[in-house]
């Protein structure tokens, strides 16, 4: 059992749109007419998700990219959380008044808990004396498969609109029991959702219905995290906030937060799978964008729409040329590069026409060396890959530029 499908993310009060947040249309998913280069060939993907990553990802190679998976979280099984059979017992005992669906894979499991400690039967004859909201369509199918009704669910799948629900109602003196989902870490919103009603003056039962933990194989998200860091992603995709939760953790671990977060915000973009689940990238001021349907397939399309379109196409030396975060397009061939001309040319890009020092250029090769004829070598094997050697002009004296058709204005004179 995961948290990684659409569903499953935890709900969030009252979240804020930045003005970066963008949901996006859903686009068509017509595929290429025959003959047609793939539309996202030679995009590399990152994908989070643990539960379903492989149908994402197959989603997205069957459009032509390249994914990069590392699960970023793992789920403790229900039958195993004493913490949820406290509070089932406390519920067949005391009745809430209100009770607040948030996920169906959340619900479907706890009733198949109960089931394994013998009281299931128990739970539902005391949620059926309860007023039962469910924040989505998946929730509100959980609750009928149980046999229950809901009250009301709302059209938008936002926790927030459930909270304006029952902040309008009045929740004082109320005993509303809200089920939750994942671990209290200073990214996940849901926490104040129960604090919120708190302050409403309701007595609140949380229902920890599972937990998550970062993904053991820590090794996997080092090795995302490092590639977000270097840019070597086109994009960063997420089906739950604690997806994003996770990963924050381990870069907090790291100490590459900032590192991560400035990525995210200036080269490479975080497709989510709805606004919930964008919520705690928000927060770090990360721009994120999603589609309005909140499902995988949604996602995939909206993604093979943007990332083509986000494209870092330049004119050089005659050649259309589109960069890539592991490889470039030139006149639509994709041309794989090794890791070394690869951060040659993404500098060499940066301002674009723009004379580079060899100083410069050595400082982000790897290595330590001080010999700027390593320089001299790399730009050599760079030239061969692209196959045109005048793409990569030489400044006598002063360094390497990309030989773009329309001059840089802002080139020293």
């Amino acid at each position: 059992m995961s948290t990684d499908f659409p569903e499953s993310a935890p709900a969030t009060a009252r979240a804020r749109t930045t003005p970066a947040t963008r949901p996006a249309p859903d686009c068509a998913d017509d595929g290429p007419e025959d003959g047609a280069a793939l539309p996202l060939t030679g995009f590399t993907i990152g994908i989070t998700a643990a539960r379903r990553s492989e149908e994402f990802g197959a989603l997205l190679t069957r459009r032509g990219a390249e994914v990069m998976s590392a699960p970023t979280i793992m789920i403790v099984p229900l039958a195993d959380d004493s913490a949820l059979a406290e509070v089932t017992e406390e519920i067949i005992a005391d009745p809430p008044e209100l009770m607040v669906a948030t996920t169906g894979i959340g619900f479907r499991g706890w009733v198949e808990a109960a089931e394994g400690w013998g009281n299931a039967e128990g739970l539902l004859a005391a949620l059926g004396r309860s007023r039962l909201i469910a924040r989505g369509p998946k929730a509100k199918g959980a609750i009928r498969a149980a046999g229950l009704t809901e009250e009301w669910s709302p059209d938008s799948e936002s926790s927030s609109e459930v909270l304006d629900k029952l902040l309008d109602e009045g929740v004082d003196g109320r005993r509303v029991a809200v089920q939750l989902h994942g671990a209290t870490t200073e990214w996940e919103p849901l926490p104040d959702f129960c604090d919120v009603l708190r302050a409403a003056g309701a007595e609140v039962l949380p229902v920890p219905v599972y937990r998550w933990q970062v993904h053991p194989d820590v090794a996997r998200i080092d090795k995302l995290i490092a590639a977000v860091i270097r840019s070597d992603l086109d994009a960063i995709t997420f089906t739950s906030a604690p997806a994003v939760a996770a990963l924050f953790t381990r870069a907090k671990e790291l100490g590459k937060m900032a590192a991560l977060t400035h990525a995210m915000r200036t080269s490479v973009p975080a497709f989510c799978v709805g606004s919930v689940t964008a919520g705690p990238l928000e927060a770090q001021q990360v721009p994120t964008i999603y589609p309005h349907r909140y499902r995988l397939g949604a996602l995939a399309r909206l993604i093979t729409e943007e990332l083509p379109r986000r494209s870092h196409r330049l004119r050089v030396h005659g050649h259309d040329t589109a960069i890539r975060g592991q490889s470039v397009m030139v006149d639509g061939n994709l041309l794989e590069l090794s890791a070394t001309s690869m951060t040659l040319l993404k500098t060499l890009a940066v301002t674009p026409g723009r004379v580079v020092s060899r100083t410069d250029l050595l400082a982000g090769l790897p290595g330590d060396s001080s010999d700027t004829h390593a320089v001299e070598v790399a730009v050599a094997r760079l030239r061969a890959a692209l196959g045109d050697p005048k793409m990569i002009q030489t400044v006598v004296k002063r360094g390497y530029r990309l030989a773009v058709d329309l001059e840089y204005d802002g080139e020293d004179e």
